[in-house]
């Protein structure tokens, strides 16, 4: 029996169960999916988690039954690639014939010292929680500083100021708008919404030392009474000491098959993989299909594709509250209530499938 391993039950690693389950997996075929959690988190919704806006259950899918799945409790710490072994942290290491590595990103701090001492998260469940701790037991008219204007931070930051509209939210971006990845109209669009909002956005920040309860801007002193870290991602610290070419941002170097160049049987998936595009949930599915593919041409004694073509974005929706949002759809910029609508509905639709 031959065993294909997934590491991380992301979008990417919940993607390729869908694909090969219930009837499209070979006989002398079996899954063990590992995961630090024993639940398919829905990472694009912990905004909202942490915000307060939405309970633990909605931001968790069960993770599918089959006979011939195996879904591990653990945590990955390592993969010996000679030995086609899985390390896990106080358990014993799993043998695999095929691996995916899913595992995810990490904050990236840029050497600030202090920055993942004193900020919060929201980059995994168990942060996000915890992240949603310190901010709603702060008092009323208490600072939230939230370093990043990126989707994440846009996010958290419309969220926060209207589940708790006594805080005083400021928003740190380092450059001339916040959305730096969006035309200027949306963005626009944006920091009107948070000038309504009472949301402050700093621009042409430089944020070169956190300490507790204070974040040095350009090197002036700004009191916050709970600091949220969303200006940047890497690659999971697994995948980051694989040996192995990555880019700047520790993702692994891969082929047209999705695979290590000098190891076939290790394909990484998702946030921990460098391509042309920004990571994203889309993306990881758009790779868990042709992953999918080259693995059933091979286990039936085929030739895989020698490429793809490549993986075709439906576009990015963000929310601003719960009525408002923005978002780029077929290269359109749309904004306000209809971008809102269509993230609650692509929401709903997954959570429909999977659920």
């Amino acid at each position: 029996m031959k065993n294909l391993v997934i590491l991380g039950g992301g979008y990417g690693g919940m993607k390729i169960l869908s694909e090969l389950l219930p009837n499209n997996l070979p006989e002398d075929v079996s899954i063990t999916m590992v995961d630090r959690v024993p639940y398919h988190c829905l990472k694009t919704e912990y905004y909202a988690l942490a915000a307060g806006t939405v309970p633990d259950k909605e931001v968790r899918v069960e993770f599918p039954e089959h006979p011939k799945l195996t879904v591990k409790y653990g945590e990955v710490i390592g993969v010996n690639a000679k030995e086609k072994k899985v390390l896990l942290k106080d358990d014993e290491s799993i043998s695999y014939d095929d691996l995916v590595i899913g595992l995810g990103c990490e904050d990236k701090y840029h050497n600030v010292p202090g920055a993942e001492q004193f900020s919060f998260s929201i980059q995994s469940i168990e942060k996000s929680r915890k992240t949603y701790s310190a901010l709603n037991n702060l008092g009323p008219g208490s600072i939230v500083g939230i370093v990043g204007a990126g989707l994440s931070g846009v996010e958290l930051a419309s969220e926060l100021s209207e589940s708790r509209g006594d805080l005083k939210i400021k928003l740190f971006d380092r450059g001339n708008h916040i959305l730096s990845a969006f035309p200027d109209r949306l963005s626009k669009f944006v920091e009107g919404w948070f000038k309504e909002h009472n949301v402050e956005i700093i621009n042409h920040s430089n944020i070169t030392r956190v300490e507790e309860n204070t974040l040095y801007n350009n090197d002036v002193p700004v009191k916050c009474d709970v600091i949220v870290w969303t200006a940047g991602i890497q690659a999971n610290k697994v995948v980051r000491d694989m040996e192995g070419e990555k880019d700047r941002s520790g993702r692994m170097v891969i082929t047209p098959r999705h695979h290590l160049p000098n190891d076939e049987h290790i394909f990484i998936l998702g946030d921990c993989a460098s391509l042309p595009h920004a990571p994203s949930a889309q993306l990881a599915e758009g790779q868990a299909v042709q992953i999918v593919e080259v693995l059933q041409k091979r286990w039936n004694g085929e030739e895989p594709p020698a490429e793809f073509p490549p993986i075709k974005l439906k576009g990015v929706l963000g929310s601003l509250g719960k009525k408002q949002g923005f978002g780029m759809m077929a290269d359109r910029a749309i904004t306000g209530r209809v971008a809102r609508l269509l993230k609650s509905g692509v929401l709903w639709l997954y959570k429909f499938h999977n659920g």
